[in-house]
């Protein structure tokens, strides 16, 4: 039996991820949580034709804990998206409000994880998700259940977008997926790193030419937010990317390791002590190997190109802001 708890259904990623996921066959209970019309939903999956049962529950009636209840996965999506205008800017008071708004509902989140399901793989999807996670986890830690190779920020659109636009960028009959592009480092503007250097096949692009696919998967969800002109951010391709993270997972899970990368803390998992130290910062986002309990190991980021080091020390010194922003939070 396995259960699958989808908090923040009702939304723009949530619904589309509970479609696949009832629509996958790959689960036996799949609840779903959010402040409107869950019940609908779960009502309106459960006419397809797989064995899941799903069921919706409201914040009436202690209605997160019975979400969560026996949940083996969770995933986070719930919160407000970026709206047309908001930069990265720690400045921008308008992004501070989105932080402020959606670290509180992921702090209250882990509080009833904490205490229904501390055992669950949990998956934060929630932005900024660089600050979103050392959210979670602190209030894992005040419980005292924080278990890092359960707690995971879900970084896979980042791997998908660089497979996506470097064949774009290459044209032809390129194939997307047969690129496996490593993505380092966060998960916003330029704390994203494709490592194209490592990339497999390797990538015909000179520096010129690559520059523009970097910046793409770097500020891609900038591009969907214009868009959409208010509407929402990246939605269905998160769903997408989401999914792939699940059925890693599970994939593991049933006894076949598999390589993703994720946003984790890195001291708790085999392997990331070192990282960390080497590059100052306890959160990133790197290769993992998951198994049947979740991370069992850090893969080490190898070579980088004399380009892509420039990148990194960028990276980092958003980073470690963002972090510091997530780990304060719930100390206010």
């Amino acid at each position: 039996m396995v259960k699958i708890a989808l908090i923040g259904a009702a939304g723009q990623i949530g619904t589309p991820l509970s479609l696949l996921c009832k629509a996958s066959d790959l689960f036996d209970e799949i609840s779903l949580y959010d402040i409107v019309h869950v019940p609908g939903i779960a009502t309106d999956l459960m006419h397809i034709d797989t064995r899941a049962n799903v069921t919706g529950f409201l914040p009436q009636n202690g209605g997160l804990r019975k979400a969560l209840n026996g949940a083996d996965i969770i995933v986070v999506t719930a919160g407000i998206a970026r709206k047309p205008g908001m930069t990265r800017d720690e400045a921008d008071d308008r992004l501070l409000d989105l932080f402020k708004t959606n670290a509180s509902i992921i702090h209250d989140i882990f509080i009833e994880v904490a205490a229904t399901c501390p055992n669950a793989i949990s998956c934060v999807v929630t932005n900024p998700v660089n600050s979103t996670v050392p959210v979670a986890a602190e209030a894992l830690k005040k419980a005292g259940v924080f278990d890092p190779t359960r707690l995971f920020g879900v970084t896979t659109l980042d791997v998908v977008r660089a497979s996506t636009f470097v064949a774009q960028a290459l044209g032809g009959n390129a194939e997307p997926k047969q690129f496996k592009v490593p993505v380092i480092g966060g998960h916003s503007g330029a704390t994203i790193l494709p490592l194209y250097s490592q990339a497999q096949p390797a990538v015909n692009l000179n520096e010129e030419q690559l520059a523009p696919v970097i910046h793409r998967v770097q500020f891609g969800g900038d591009e969907i937010v214009k868009s959409k002109q208010g509407a929402g951010s990246a939605t269905t391709c998160m769903a997408y990317a989401g999914f792939r993270f699940i059925k890693a997972i599970l994939s593991a899970w049933n006894g076949n390791p598999v390589t993703e990368e994720a946003y984790v803390y890195l001291p708790g998992i085999s392997g990331g002590e070192a990282i960390a130290s080497q590059l100052g910062v306890d959160y990133f986002a790197v290769k993992i190997v998951l198994g049947k309990t979740g991370a069992t190991k850090v893969l080490p980021i190898g070579d980088l190109s004399e380009n892509e080091m420039k990148l990194l020390e960028i990276a980092l010194g958003e980073l470690k802001t963002n972090i510091s922003t997530g780990v304060s939070f719930t100390s206010v």
